[in-house]
């Protein structure tokens, strides 16, 4: 049954098989509310605030769990489920209340918008888990277990991503989420369980502090770049509707902070497209190393390297857009503009957690510096912006600094799942034919499936194509290729779901459509653009022309190895 007619508070709705009550609420705009709930995962009914009451039905009943029936009748309001939501969300607070004046999500938090709706005195509780251990993951991700209030949304989103990191053990009359002690399970960083924990008890290690210290050093030149995705994300921290594109006024914003140069990535991703393109050429004609894998997401580099070191000879050497751009500001851009190299600071804005992780690896440093000093999440770019008042949704648009400021949409479409794969087609079709590209968007590669498989046709040769994002799906494809290593040509794989539009970084919530929306932003500025193709680039063609002429040049700004790896050391970095 397609059409299912209900009413929700003597309202008549529509919804289809399989939907829960609060999907169909929550899409013809009922307030139900609901902390624990995600739509990417699985209904828990654990925080039991969707109570809802059904006719002909005893008791109260959780809205996220209940599928839909035709004639049923919901109630979502009343005095008896405001008295029991309102005792639900006390026992929440009981268990979380100590941060909340000084927590980071302070200024949108979900409990406390519900708290306030539901008049409920929080400053009243004891905080019932004050001792749980606060840790860090690396460079990347602080996990405070005091702050958990048991959805465990974020044990099934690391399970989810093949990982299996989060683990629930018993602590006394608690069942305590926390770091796996198993030697094979160690956090990628990817930073999924951030945006679907409901209580603010993730939150990415903090780099503000850093930053703006270099800015209020004279001594010291600080560039920032930002990413291709965040240019449709921003705008959500602003009030601004999802896939709002914003890179004018963010950079006008940037140039507020005190920055001495603002960059865009999308120039470091054209040249991760030429030299991905001419490794994957390569590959194909010597039919060595196939598949390839991109090797832009950090996340999914580490997992590799802990898990499938076997696979480790398949990545692409090309080092991610973030790392390539870092290291031609720290060496040609340093050489053109007569600047001491160990003077500047890079600041990278990242849609993801993990970045923060890449820019320690001391593989990709260049000439023992490291291409990327200090990396902020979106969400860290928006506060930082925030804290010095700075409004991005009133401020004028400006242009990025040259000479990192002409990037082409290939560039662009790097933020969403697909973009990696079908930036490398335009470029390698054109190079391995030698004939332009008639058709330039590769339709059959984008959207937010998790799992996409083409054949492309390149001149006389068939690329066999496989694009997967969510890393559970890629740890399926690797079994896969254990028994069939000839299945694919050009594998691209992206940690997060749709890609980096939804990482570990981005603006909460975070849902299938807002990723739909943020990714279709990023195609538009493609289509509009007048440079389509990485290659036809006039800053990559003077790259090339003059600093590239040096293979060495090429070699150490544009390519890595990878080694096995080992689980890394679980810090606590405060006993509660």
């Amino acid at each position: 049954m397609k059409n299912i007619k209900f009413k929700i508070n003597n309202k008549e709705v529509v919804g289809e098989k399989g939907e829960t009550i609060l999907q169909v609420a929550r899409r013809n705009n009922i307030k139900i509310p609901a902390a624990c709930y995600h739509s990417d995962l699985k209904p828990k009914s654990s925080c039991r605030l969707c109570l809802v009451s059904i006719k002909d039905r005893k008791g109260l009943h959780t809205s996220c769990s209940v599928e839909i029936e035709p004639g049923m009748e919901v109630i979502t309001d009343s005095s008896e489920i405001k008295k029991i939501r309102k005792t639900n969300l006390e026992l929440l607070f009981s268990q979380h209340i100590e941060q909340c004046p000084t927590c980071i999500r302070n200024y949108h938090c979900r409990l406390l918008a519900l708290a306030k709706e539901c008049g409920i005195q929080i400053t009243k509780f004891e905080d019932r888990k004050k001792f749980f251990p606060k840790y860090q993951f690396g460079p990347s991700i602080i996990f405070d277990s005091s702050k958990c209030i048991d959805c465990h949304n974020c044990v099934e989103m690391c399970d989810k991503q093949g990982v299996g990191f989060l683990t629930v053990e018993e602590n006394n009359s608690f069942w305590e989420v926390g770091p796996s002690k198993e030697e094979k399970k160690d956090c990628i960083y990817c930073g999924q369980c951030l945006v679907r924990c409901p209580s603010g008890a993730f939150e990415e290690v903090d780099a503000i502090n850093d930053v703006e210290r270099a800015l209020d050093d004279k001594n010291k030149y600080v560039v920032f770049q930002f990413a291709p995705s965040i240019r449709s994300s921003l705008g959500e921290e602003f009030g601004m509707d999802y896939g709002t594109v914003v890179t004018g006024k963010m950079v006008a914003g940037i140039r507020k902070l005190g920055a001495d140069r603002v960059f865009d990535v999308s120039v470091g991703a054209d040249i991760t497209t030429i030299e991905e393109g001419g490794e994957l050429i390569e590959r194909l004609t010597n039919q060595e190393g196939l598949p390839m894998f991109t090797s832009c997401c950090p996340s999914w580099v580490k997992f590799v390297e802990l898990n499938y070191p076997q696979f480790m000879k398949n990545l692409t050497t090309v080092r991610s857009p973030q790392i390539i751009l870092g290291g031609l500001t720290k060496t040609y851009l340093a050489e053109q503009e007569k600047i001491n190299p160990k003077k500047i600071v890079v600041v990278s804005v990242m849609p993801c957690t993990s970045k923060k992780y890449e820019a320690t690896r001391e593989e990709l440093y260049v000439d023992d510096l490291k291409p990327i000093d200090y990396v902020l999440t979106t969400r860290e770019l928006s506060r930082l912006l925030k804290k010095r008042q700075i409004d991005i949704s009133e401020i004028k648009e400006e242009e990025p600094d040259a000479p990192w400021d002409k990037y082409t949409g290939a560039g662009v479409i790097y933020g969403a799942t697909g973009g990696v794969t079908e930036s490398a087609l335009r470029t390698v079709y054109e190079k391995v034919t030698g004939k332009k590209l008639k058709k330039i968007d590769f339709k059959e590669i984008r959207g937010m499936q998790e799992c996409k498989e083409a054949k492309i046709k390149i001149g006389d040769i068939v690329v066999n194509v496989a694009i997967v994002n969510g890393l559970g799906n890629a740890k399926n494809l690797l079994e896969k290729l254990k028994d069939n290593p000839k299945l694919y040509d050009y594998v691209e794989v992206m940690t997060c779901l749709g890609g980096c539009i939804g990482g570990g970084g981005q603006p909460m919530p975070t849902d299938k459509e807002i990723r739909r929306k943020r990714a279709l932003a990023l195609y538009e500025v493609d289509k509009k653009w007048g440079l389509r193709m990485a290659h036809e680039s006039p800053i990559v063609d003077l790259l090339y022309k003059d600093f590239f002429k040096n293979k060495k040049n090429i070699h150490k700004i544009c390519h890595t190895h990878y080694s096995k790896k080992e689980k890394d050391k679980i810090k606590i970095i405060k006993e509660k």
